[in-house]
């Protein structure tokens, strides 16, 4: 398919998804819009370069993150005004969820900016698609409070919506924030996603009882997913004997 005028236009941001781990999940789009834009704005330059080097793309890089938001965020305007065509890219999957690419984006929306999606991965919608649970409505969150009193806080708000609900969580906070789950919205299904498309990728599924006992002797790494049943009825557990089982199989890889 040819590129389209609108894409040819400058002046434009391009919000780009990229991999979330494997490389082969980038599109044919997006490369091609990588390869054609003036910049591209990153999140992590060090990790984008090994991306862009990987398919031989050549484009400057500059950086967008928190904390220079701000003050770059105004110098992309500048580019942009002048005709540049600029693509915003994270460190991985979709640019501005749970991450100041949607600062970027509001900021050009205001100043008349076009903004052009350029769709791929997302850790969201991958770990929900294989969850098991509801899909027809869900509620994200992104990362829950640091501390176990705001986490319950926030657990306390949520307790009563029936969507799944999805979080982000990091490895060292991930049995805390379990064990406040338990407590708070009580042994509901939790799914499990880590490392989703990499090589130590592992779903665990069951109650939520059940995933902290499986954990309870493991050292956790790499990013994870969430997935929670929404306050709507009761269910049996289904972490499967076999489910156990494989589980226990992926683990030995760590």
């Amino acid at each position: 398919m040819s590129p389209s005028s609108k894409e040819l236009k400058r002046g434009s941001l391009f919000v780009v998804s990229t991999p979330i781990g494997n490389l082969e999940d980038i599109t044919l789009r997006a490369l091609r819009i990588l390869k054609e834009v003036d910049l591209i704005a990153a999140e992590d330059t060090r990790r984008t370069g090994l991306l862009l080097k990987h398919f031989g793309i050549e484009t400057p890089l500059t950086s967008y993150f928190e904390g220079n938001e701000l003050k770059k965020g105004k110098w992309l305007m500048n580019r942009l005004k002048e005709g540049q065509r600029v693509a915003l890219v994270s460190d991985a999957g979709t640019p501005g969820i749970s991450d100041p690419g949607y600062r970027l984006i509001r900021l050009a929306i205001e100043n008349g900016i076009p903004v052009i999606p350029i769709p791929g991965p997302s850790a969201i919608v991958t770990a929900l698609s294989i969850s098991g649970l509801p899909t027809d409505a869900f509620l994200f969150k992104g990362f829950l409070p640091h501390k176990s009193k705001k986490r319950k806080e926030t657990l306390q708000e949520l307790k009563e919506i029936r969507e799944t609900l999805i979080f982000y969580e990091s490895p060292h906070r991930l049995i805390d924030t379990l064990k406040d789950i338990f407590e708070i919205l009580g042994d509901r299904e939790v799914v499990l996603a880590r490392e989703l498309t990499k090589v130590y990728e592992e779903t665990l599924r069951g109650k939520v009882s059940e995933v902290i006992d499986l954990l309870k002797e493991r050292k956790i790494k790499g990013e994870i997913t969430l997935i929670l049943s929404g306050n709507t009825r009761k269910e049996k557990s289904f972490l499967t004997p076999e489910s156990t089982s494989e589980d226990h199989k992926n683990s030995e890889k760590l």
